[in-house]
C-alpha cells in the first residue's frame, strides 16, 4: 500500500491535511453559525452555505488558469494567506446586523478564492510525482492514500467543533439543545406561538432562567455563536501549521512545480487531436458528474436538517461508541494492521500486526466497558462519519483494485465513477425508506420530530455515499491528472473542481423545498438523479475511453 510511493505524498498530504481540519470544522457549524446568529430560515441559510460550495469548487478554475501562467507553487503559497485572512475574519465576534453580514460574506469570499488556488494547485503538483515512469503505476493507489490523508482532518474537525461548543457553552452556564436557536429567535421577534413559547420556558428553566426569557433567547444566541468563531480560530491554527509543512518539505517536491511552460521531460508531446480529444472527454466527465456533487454535498445542510430534526439526540450501547472519536480513530488504525498480517512480507511483520490488531481490538472493548449507559449527541458529530468511512475503507478500496489488477480485471477509471453514481442512488434510497411516514418539515414549525428515527439510519447513508465517493473522487483526481494535456493541466483540474462548484451549487435545492414538499420525495429526488447520471456516464464510457487512450 505505502511501498513504492514517492516520498513527496507524505508532506503534501499532510498540508492538505491541515487545510482540510480548518475547512471541515467550519463547514461543519456553517449553516448552524448562520441560523444561531442570524436567525435565517433552512432556504437562506442553504443558499448562502451553497454559494459558498460553489464558490469554493468553481475558484479552482481560476487557481488552475493562473497556475498555467506563474507556477502551481506560487498560486498554493497565495492560496494558505488568503485562507488564513478568511477564517480570522470569521473568528470575529461581529453583531447580527448588515456589518456583520458583510464581514461574514468577506470571510468566505477570501476563503472560497484561497480554496480555489490552493486546492487544485497542490493536487496538480501531486499528480506530477507520478508522471515519472519509477511511480507511474503507483498513482491511482498514491491518490488513494492522498485522498485518506484528507479526509483524517475531516474525520476530526466535526469532533473538535463539537467539542469547542459544548466547553464555551457550559462556561456561560448553558447546554446545546437542536430547538432552542429557532425558539429564540421566533421570541425575540415577537412570532412565537403558545406552544412554542411554553417548550421556549422549559428550556430556560433547565437553564436557569426562568425569570428572564429575552435575557435567555439573547445570551443563549450569543453565546452558541461565539463558541463558532472560537471553532473558525482553531481553523486560523490548522492552515498555519499546514503552510509550516509545505515549507519545511518543499525540496522533496519542488521539481515537480512545472507548468505548461515548463513541461517536464517525462510527459510525452500530444498532438493538436489527441489534446482536443482528451478535452472534450474530460468535459464530459466534468457535465455528467454535476449531479452526483449535488447529491454528495448534502452533509452541511439537508442531511444536518435530517439530524437535528428527525433523529434521536441520544444514543447507547455500541451506536454510542461510533460517536466516539477516539473510538474512530482507532478502528481506522485497525483497518490497517489488519490488511497488513496479509500483505506484510516478512513473517515478524505479521506477527506485529497481528498482536497490534488484537490490542487495538482490546482497547475498543475496555472503552465500551468504562462507558455505559447513554450520551447526547450534537448535528454536526454525524459530519463524522464520511471521512472516518473514507480513511477505513480505503485499505480495501486498494486490495480490491489490486487484486483486480493483478487478474487485468480492474474497471478504468470512468467506470469507477459510473458505478459510483448507482452506489450513491443506493444512499438516498435507505433514506427514502426510513423518511416514509415521518412528518413534513413544514409541520415541525422550529421543533424536532417527536418520534425521531434511530442513528443509524443516517449513519448507513454515509457510509454507503462514502462508498460512492471512493469509488468517484480519487478516482477521477487520478484521471485527469493523468490524461489533462500537459499545457491545460491546471485549467482542466480546476474544471474538475467547477462541476463540483455547479454540483454544489444546485445543493441548495433540498434545502428549498425543504418546507415544501414530503421529506421522502427530497431524498427521491436525489436518488432519481443520481441514476439519471450513471446511466448517462455508462453510455458515454466507449467514447471517453477512446479519446483518453
Amino acid at each position: 500500500m505505502f511501498k513504492n510511493q514517492h516520498r513527496g505524498l507524505y508532506p503534501l498530504a499532510l498540508a492538505n491535511t491541515g487545510e482540510r481540519f480548518g475547512y471541515y470544522i467550519m463547514l461543519a457549524t456553517l449553516v448552524l453559525y448562520m441560523q444561531a446568529k442570524f436567525g435565517f430560515d433552512e432556504n437562506i441559510a442553504g443558499l448562502y452555505y451553497s454559494i459558498f460550495l460553489a464558490a469554493v469548487y468553481f475558484m479552482p478554475v481560476v487557481g488552475g488558469w493562473v497556475a498555467d501562467k506563474i507556477g502551481f507553487g506560487k498560486c498554493v503559497v497565495t492560496g494558505q494567506l488568503l485562507m488564513i485572512a478568511g477564517y480570522s475574519c470569521m473568528a470575529i465576534p461581529a453583531m447580527p446586523n448588515t456589518g456583520g453580514l458583510i464581514l461574514m460574506a468577506v470571510a468566505l469570499g477570501l476563503i472560497s478564492t484561497g480554496v480555489g488556488f490552493f486546492k487544485g494547485n497542490l493536487v496538480t503538483i501531486f499528480g506530477n510525482l507520478y508522471n515519472s515512469p519509477d511511480y507511474a503505476k503507483g498513482r491511482e493507489s498514491a491518490f488513494s492514500l492522498y485522498y485518506m490523508a484528507n479526509n483524517i482532518g475531516a474525520m476530526f474537525a466535526p469532533a473538535a467543533a463539537t467539542k469547542v461548543t459544548n466547553v464555551y457553552m457550559a462556561s456561560k452556564g448553558f447546554f446545546y439543545n437542536a430547538n432552542v436557536p429557532s425558539l429564540a429567535h421566533q421570541y425575540l421577534n415577537g412570532d412565537i406561538n403558545e406552544e412554542n413559547l411554553s417548550l421556549l420556558q422549559e428550556f430556560a428553566n433547565a437553564m436557569g432562567f426562568g425569570n428572564n426569557l429575552a435575557a435567555y433567547c439573547q445570551n443563549y444566541i450569543d453565546a452558541l455563536s461565539q463558541s463558532f468563531n472560537i471553532g473558525f480560530a482553531i481553523a486560523v491554527l490548522s492552515l498555519i501549521v499546514s503552510a509550516i509543512i509545505y515549507f519545511a518539505f518543499r525540496p522533496w517536491f519542488k521539481h515537480a512545480d512545472y507548468n505548461g511552460k515548463t513541461q517536464s521531460s517525462e510527459e510525452k508531446e500530444l498532438t493538436p487531436k489527441q489534446t482536443r480529444d482528451r478535452i472534450i472527454a474530460l468535459c464530459m466527465i466534468f457535465a455528467v458528474i454535476i449531479f452526483f456533487w449535488m447529491a454528495f454535498h448534502q452533509n452541511g445542510t439537508s442531511l444536518t436538517y435530517f439530524a437535528r430534526d428527525y433523529t434521536a439526540t441520544s444514543v447507547s450501547g455500541w451506536v454510542r461508541m461510533s460517536f466516539n472519536i477516539g473510538v474512530l480513530a482507532i478502528i481506522a488504525v485497525m483497518m490497517f494492521t489488519l490488511f497488513g498480517i496479509f500483505q506484510a512480507e516478512t513473517k515478524k511483520g505479521k506477527t506485529i500486526c497481528t498482536i497490534v490488531t488484537l490490542l487495538l481490538a482490546l482497547s475498543i472493548g475496555y472503552i465500551y466497558l468504562n462507558n455505559e449507559g447513554s450520551r447526547d449527541i450534537l448535528p454536526q458529530e454525524f459530519q463524522q462519519f464520511n471521512p472516518f468511512f473514507v480513511i477505513a475503507l480505503t485499505p480495501v478500496s486498494l486490495a480490491i483494485f489490486g487484486s483486480l489488477a493483478k487478474k487485468g480485471k480492474e474497471p478504468s477509471a470512468p467506470m469507477k465513477i459510473a458505478i459510483g453514481m448507482v452506489v450513491a442512488a443506493v444512499g438516498y434510497l435507505i433514506l427514502v425508506m426510513c423518511s416514509i411516514g415521518l412528518p413534513d418539515p413544514s409541520t415541525l414549525n422550529g421543533k424536532t420530530c417527536a418520534t425521531p428515527v434511530i442513528p443509524e439510519y443516517l449513519i448507513s447513508t454515509y457510509l454507503v455515499l462514502t462508498f460512492a465517493e471512493l469509488l468517484l473522487s480519487p478516482m477521477g483526481l487520478s484521471f485527469v491528472s493523468k490524461v489533462a494535456p500537459p499545457k491545460y493541466k491546471g485549467l482542466m483540474m480546476g474544471l474538475w473542481f467547477a462541476s463540483g462548484a455547479i454540483g454544489n451549487y444546485l445543493s441548495r435545492i433540498p434545502s428549498m423545498l425543504w418546507k415544501e414538499i414530503p421529506l421522502w420525495l427530497n431524498w427521491a429526488i436525489l436518488m432519481i438523479l443520481c441514476v439519471i447520471s450513471a446511466v448517462i456516464m455508462f453510455g458515454l464510457l466507449k467514447k471517453i475511453n477512446e479519446a483518453t487512450k
